[in-house]
């Protein structure tokens, strides 16, 4: 069934705008009846932040930004899904067009600046499904015009802690003028303790509600250090390394199209954001696990995600290009690298060669 949808509806997507495309794609999930995927070879199952993940890839935050299907991409063999990102009122994001796909660099730049349908739709679409199983979590993020941004997390916190399995503060989008200064360590160590307090005030009801970090790949290594440090302190769930890069690496295929503002995911993404993974795990020093998001398009590239310290694996651009059969791609190379390695679990193989990566030059 998922094969015939993909056969049936890529061509047509693959004509349209991109942003046209991904709207298009939204509405048909809703309604083409998919069954769920069949179940996953037990040594990928993880635990962590206190969740069971029956798999390590999940759908990154970006797909379903307003909480609409979450439920119809789990049945694509997705072991979790992260909605959003969502803001606390609604707004547009910035002027069209804002998303270009670089087919020769199976790469994608985008500068939608959190657009949003706001707390309030999302967290009705996500109470209806509250009591279903697999995991969803949420990325929330400030308005652009908010005069308190931490104000704006703390708020949806208090929200969304009830209903999510899990929550990512999204400080690292380069679409939101001044979101990323929020990494810098005074103002990040403001705003997770605002955030735990909040967390720690509705736990009395929801229960306990992982908080997680997502940062950008494009942080020096000293700020990288600061904030490793403050989430540490602060004893956040986890981290997610990383967003998209505002770098241009200069191999690129499609100049022209570079040259747009915007973030840039896909392909060329994975030797940085991989780095800044290795980078991660060492400074976390198993503190708490990571995701790990940037460039994975087989699965050669999710398990050198693993073996550089990703716990979880996130993706999104890839499939545009490749294909939803690549979910499956992913977890079976997962179960061969078990199974050639003798591990026990995937788990096993989690940072084996972070130390390794962090010694090799620096991606251009």
């Amino acid at each position: 069934m998922i094969g015939a949808f993909e056969h049936l509806a890529r061509p047509l997507l693959a004509a349209l705008d991109p942003e046209n495309a991904h709207r298009l794609t939204i509405a048909l999930l809703k309604f083409v009846p998919l069954p769920r995927g069949g179940k996953t070879d037990p040594r990928l199952a993880v635990r962590a932040f206190g969740l069971d993940f029956p798999n390590p890839v999940g759908m990154a935050a970006g797909f379903d930004k307003h909480a609409e299907v979450p439920d119809v991409v789990l049945r694509f063999g997705f072991g979790f899904v992260e909605v959003g990102t969502v803001t606390p009122q609604p707004q547009m994001g910035n002027p069209l067009p804002r998303v270009f796909r670089l087919d020769a660099d199976e790469a994608v730049i985008n500068r939608l600046g959190f657009n949003s349908e706001g707390a309030d739709r999302a967290l009705h679409r996500l109470a209806r499904r509250a009591r279903q199983a697999g995991i969803v979590g949420i990325n929330i993020g400030a308005n652009k015009d908010s005069s308190d941004r931490i104000g704006d997390y703390v708020r949806l916190i208090e929200r969304f802690a009830p209903i999510a399995n899990y929550i990512t503060i999204n400080v690292s989008s380069p679409n939101t003028p001044g979101l990323r200064n929020l990494q810098q360590a005074s103002a990040l160590g403001d705003l997770l303790a605002r955030v735990i307090e909040a967390r720690a005030r509705v736990t009395r009801d929801a229960g306990p509600t992982p908080v997680l970090l997502k940062i950008a790949p494009d942080l020096s290594l000293d700020e990288l250090d600061d904030i490793v440090d403050v989430a540490r302190a602060l004893r956040i769930d986890g981290m997610i390394v990383g967003n998209t890069t505002v770098t241009r690496p200069p191999d690129l295929r499609e100049s022209a199209r570079a040259k747009e503002a915007g973030g840039l995911s896909g392909r060329p993404l994975f030797s940085l954001a991989t780095r800044m993974l290795a980078e991660s795990y060492v400074r976390v020093e198993s503190a708490f696990p990571l995701i790990g998001v940037g460039g994975i398009d087989s699965g050669a590239t999710a398990l050198a995600k693993v073996r550089a310290g990703a716990t979880l694996l996130q993706l999104y651009s890839a499939l545009v290009f490749r294909g939803l059969g690549l979910v499956a791609e992913i977890k079976g190379a997962l179960v061969d690298a078990v199974a050639r390695e003798r591990r026990e679990s995937l788990s096993d193989l989690v940072g084996v060669d972070a130390a390794a990566v962090t010694t090799e030059p620096w991606p251009q």
